[in-house]
C-alpha cells in the first residue's frame, strides 16, 4: 500500500477584496465581495512505503498547503487523498500517531522550556511508557547529536540547533512517515548539512518515508530519490533526483573573496561574470562543460583566498529552465502538468 496516495486534489481560499475609501469600507461591511485564490489545482501523485521524495517549488507554489491538508490541518475544496490508509481531514486523530510533522516556521518545541521536557511530554501525548521514552530519547538524541542540548531552554539555542531538536521530537514515536515542511529554512550551511545528514541516516536505519517541500534545491539532492516541482499548485515535472540534476542542475554559482584587490581583468575560462567587487566576484559555469575542479583551481591560483562558496541556482531559475526545455509556458490550464502537456505535444 502507498504511504501517500493524492486524485484530483483542489484547495481553493476565498479571500474578502476591499474597496478604496470610506464608503468603499462601509459597502465591503454590509456586502462583501470574494475573490478566489487556488492554491492547489488537481493535484495527483503517490509516494510509496520508505519513499524519500522531494516536493518542492518557489514561494506560492502550494507546498505548504499541500502538507497541511495532507496532515489533516486543512479540508481540501475537492479531491481525495490517503495517507498510510487514512483520509487525514477525517481521521486526523488516528493518523497523528503515525506520522511525525515539522512546519520550519511553527516550532513544537516549548520555547521557555528545555527540549527534554517537550520530548517527555509528547512520550504522554503518543502514550509511550516512560521506559520506552527515555530510551528513545537517548536514540534519537546521538543520531542528532543533541545530547548536549537536551537540558537548555529552547530560546537560548540557536535557530539549527532548535531545527535538529524539532526534527527529532517529529521521530519520538516512531512514525511511519515525517512530513518535514521547510526544515532547513534559514539555516546556514554546516547547520543545514547536520539536519540533512541526521534526517537521512533515520529513514535508513527505520525505514520511514519523508516528503520533504523546500524551495532549497540542495535538500532534495541530499536526501532524495525522486523529486515533484510544483508551481501555481500544479506538478510541472516529475522524475528522478538523478535526472534532474542531469537535465537542470548543472549550472553552478561560485561566490570568491581575495585578501587584495581583483584585478580589472580578472576572469576564469569556461565561466561567467555575474558580479565584480573590489575583492571578490561572482561566477556562473555549467559543471558539464567546465569542471569544478578546473574552476577552482583558477580561483585559488588567483589570489589569496579568504571565503569561497559553491551554490545551485535559485529554484525559480531551475523551474524556468524545466518550461523552457518542455516547451510550455506557465500559464498552464487547471490541472494540467507540464510533463502531461508535453507528452500530448505533436512534436
Amino acid at each position: 500500500m502507498p504511504a501517500i496516495e493524492v486524485k484530483n486534489l483542489h484547495k481553493t481560499f476565498q479571500t474578502k477584496r476591499k474597496a478604496a475609501g470610506m464608503s468603499g469600507s462601509m459597502r465591503s461591511l454590509f456586502k462583501p465581495e470574494y475573490s478566489s485564490i487556488d492554491a492547489v489545482r488537481d493535484l495527483t501523485f503517490q509516494m510509496e512505503a520508505g519513499e524519500l521524495l522531494g516536493f518542492i517549488g518557489p514561494n506560492g507554489a502550494g507546498k505548504s498547503t499541500t502538507i497541511k491538508m495532507l496532515t489533516g490541518i486543512l479540508h481540501p475544496t475537492s479531491g481525495d487523498a490517503k495517507v498510510l490508509g487514512y483520509v487525514p481531514w477525517k481521521e486526523r486523530q488516528k493518523l497523528a500517531y503515525h506520522i511525525g510533522t515539522v512546519f520550519g516556521q511553527r516550532p513544537q518545541l516549548w520555547y521557555h522550556l528545555p527540549a527534554i521536557d517537550t520530548f517527555t511530554l509528547f512520550g504522554k501525548i503518543y502514550e509511550m511508557d516512560d521506559r520506552e521514552t527515555k530510551m528513545r530519547i537517548g536514540q534519537i538524541a546521538e543520531a542528532f547529536e543533541i545530547q548536549d542540548l537536551l537540558e537548555t531552554p529552547v530560546r537560548k539555542l540557536s535557530l539549527g540547533q532548535r531545527m535538529r531538536c524539532e526534527v527529532a521530537a517529529s521521530l519520538l514515536h516512531r512514525p511511519k512517515l515525517i512530513l518535514l515542511d521547510e526544515p532547513s529554512i534559514g539555516l546556514d550551511v554546516v547547520a543545514k548539512q547536520h539536519i540533512r545528514d541526521a534526517i537521512r541516516e533515520m529513514a535508513r536505519l527505520e525505514n520511514v518515508g519523508v516528503l520533504l517541500t523546500s524551495h532549497d534545491a540542495g535538500d532534495l539532492e541530499a536526501l532524495c530519490k525522486r523529486v515533484i516541482i510544483v508551481n501555481h499548485g500544479q506538478i510541472v515535472y516529475e522524475d528522478k533526483v538523478s535526472n534532474l540534476k542531469r537535465k537542470f542542475l548543472t549550472s553552478k554559482l561560485v561566490e570568491v573573496r581575495y585578501a587584495a584587490e581583483v584585478p580589472g581583468t580578472f576572469t576564469v575560462d569556461g565561466a561567467e561574470m555575474i558580479k565584480r567587487g573590489q575583492y571578490g566576484v561572482k561566477l556562473r559555469f555549467d559543471s558539464h562543460l567546465t569542471p569544478v575542479e578546473k574552476v577552482l583551481a583558477h580561483l585559488t591560483d588567483a589570489g589569496s583566498v579568504v571565503d569561497i562558496t559553491i551554490s545551485d541556482p535559485p529554484l525559480e531559475e531551475v523551474i524556468a529552465k524545466i518550461y523552457q526545455t518542455q516547451d510550455v509556458t506557465p500559464a498552464l490550464a487547471p490541472g494540467a502538468s507540464v510533463a502531461s502537456q508535453a507528452k500530448q505535444s505533436p512534436k
